[in-house]
């Protein structure tokens, strides 16, 4: 990787464990996808608004060469499994894994391409 990793906690306590977690994660995806240039991390604690908690909310930003960016932001449903910062973390990581994996089958010509026909 070209820049240093950024791994940002909003309304939590960072711990060496959630750190080293998602290193793991950024490691596996660098031996795999090796083009990565750049990686930021945000993981957002729920909202102590909510009487029965929340979820957690993991966004990875992955640049690529040519200015290329994989974003892994969709917030996952109202899914309760979401309320365990390990499984919020390596669920976002598999869905960077598989939108990493789509690129580069898209790069391989693998997958064709959605174009617009030709107006006559």
């Amino acid at each position: 990787m070209e820049t240093a990793t950024r791994i940002y906690f909003h309304g939590i306590e960072e711990t060496e464990h959630d750190r080293a977690s998602i290193t793991a994660h950024i490691a596996d995806l660098e031996q795999h996808f090796g083009r990565i240039t750049a990686c930021h991390i945000t993981v957002t604690a729920p909202s102590k608004h909510h009487r029965d908690g929340g979820i957690f909310l993991v966004h990875i930003r992955l640049a690529l060469p040519d200015g290329r960016e994989v974003n892994v932001d969709r917030s996952p449903s109202a899914d309760e499994r979401h309320a365990d910062l390990p499984f919020a973390i390596n669920d976002a990581f598999h869905r960077a894994r598989r939108q990493l994996q789509d690129h580069v089958r898209e790069l391989q010509g693998q997958i064709k391409t959605n174009r617009a026909r030709p107006q006559i």
